[in-house]
């Protein structure tokens, strides 16, 4: 009886919310890539949502991939100053290339527009501090595109912390990781250096760190040793139809770290795009009166197909293990994210709030920043935040 009551303290329950299509959104989407289809197709389903414009540097693709998904009328701009400087918008995802993700973004907010901008935050911990500086200054919403944070599976980690099920946590462990998934199906653009900018550190890795450390409040990281690698993404017998690949190789394919958090809380970080072996294990949350195991996944970046597991003891003495149930989700976790964006940017002027709020990803961006100049100084170095 005990453990029921524990699990229905757990539950959260939904409330279907009505949609005001009174008056619309006026959106548009910066960058045409693969991950923009995700972000147009949330759109698209939305009536209280205008697709106002589009932008992409490549001439002809932003004209491309309006047609791809039925748009007509939204008009098509060379540049996301462009776009910005001839549409009246209301908000705009920024879609672009990792080492783009800053520029349009603060562009965009000191134009009055609310951004919903695709994770990673930035490629560096200097350009997510400008970002953050602009969003200060505009008073607009900027939110970052971790559509995990949607599914309550994912929350229920938080809430099992939350709930003191597991005491004072003092250790985080990541896991999952891909033992061959380098993102080439969609071109070379997450793999080179000058667009790219970061790679499995930051493509996966961010999802990763940003389910532990929202889980345990977003701790301030303190300081890191970090480690990255490249050995399959510059093989080019990892390549089987294009080893040319290899030679435009230029971020990390493996990283791994060592993270001391504000709280004594420690975090033993590992993710790949490629490695020989099937997982880096389950994640893990550690506290002083119970541990939760988070089933391990390729990549973090939606869901989990198994149930978490909570370890305790019975007593003083006796070990017990309990399954958490699954809860299935309604819609999907990107429409959700896009859902909860529109929902803030149509609220008052001021009363709108970020569903995942730059202050907390700028220490996911931290860290990551931390691994790459740790790496590449060979030994652990101390993260200094600046005050925005």
């Amino acid at each position: 009886m005990a453990m029921d009551k524990g699990l229905d303290a757990f539950k959260n329950e939904s409330v279907e919310s009505v949609i005001d299509t009174s008056k619309k959104v006026k959106v548009g989407i910066v960058g045409c890539g693969w991950i923009a289809g995700s972000h147009i197709e949330q759109y698209l389903k939305m009536e209280d949502v205008e697709l106002v414009a589009v932008a992409d540097l490549v001439p002809g693709k932003a004209e491309a991939f309006l047609a791809k998904y039925g748009v007509e009328g939204a008009r098509c701009y060379p540049s996301h100053k462009e776009l910005i400087d001839n549409e009246e918008l209301d908000a705009v995802s920024i879609c672009t290339y990792n080492c783009q993700h800053a520029e349009p973004t603060i562009y965009a907010l000191e134009h009055g527009v609310n951004v919903m901008l695709e994770k990673p935050f930035t490629v560096t911990l200097d350009e997510a501090v400008a970002v953050m500086k602009a969003e200060k200054k505009s008073g607009k919403i900027l939110t970052i595109g971790f559509q995990p944070r949607m599914s309550e599976n994912m929350q229920m980690i938080k809430r099992i912390v939350e709930s003191g099920e597991l005491g004072d946590i003092y250790y985080l462990q990541a896991g999952g990781g891909r033992r061959r998934g380098i993102p080439t199906p969609f071109g070379t653009t997450f793999i080179e250096k000058e667009t790219g900018g970061i790679g499995a550190v930051g493509d996966i890795g961010s999802y990763s760190l940003d389910m532990l450390l929202n889980a345990v409040g977003y701790p301030k990281p303190l300081t890191v040793t970090g480690y990255t690698s490249n050995f399959f993404g510059t093989d080019p017998k990892y390549y089987s139809n294009h080893p040319e690949y290899a030679e435009k190789f230029g971020v990390d394919d493996f990283a791994a770290a060592f993270v001391r958090l504000e709280g004594g809380i420690i975090l033993d970080f590992r993710i790949s795009w490629a490695m020989h072996m099937d997982t880096c294990g389950d994640a893990l949350i550690l506290g002083t009166k119970g541990g939760l195991r988070i089933p391990s996944t390729d990549c973090w970046n939606g869901e989990f197909d198994t149930p978490l597991k909570v370890y305790r003891n019975v007593g003083d003495k006796v070990p017990m293990c309990y399954e958490v149930p699954m809860i299935p989700s309604k819609t999907s976790f990107f429409y959700q994210k896009i859902r909860s964006f529109i929902d803030e940017v149509k609220k008052p002027a001021g009363e709108g709030k970020a569903t995942v709020p730059s202050a907390q990803i700028l220490y996911n961006q931290a860290i990551i920043d931390g691994i790459v100049k740790s790496n590449d100084l060979g030994r652990e170095i101390e993260i200094e935040i600046p005050e925005i």
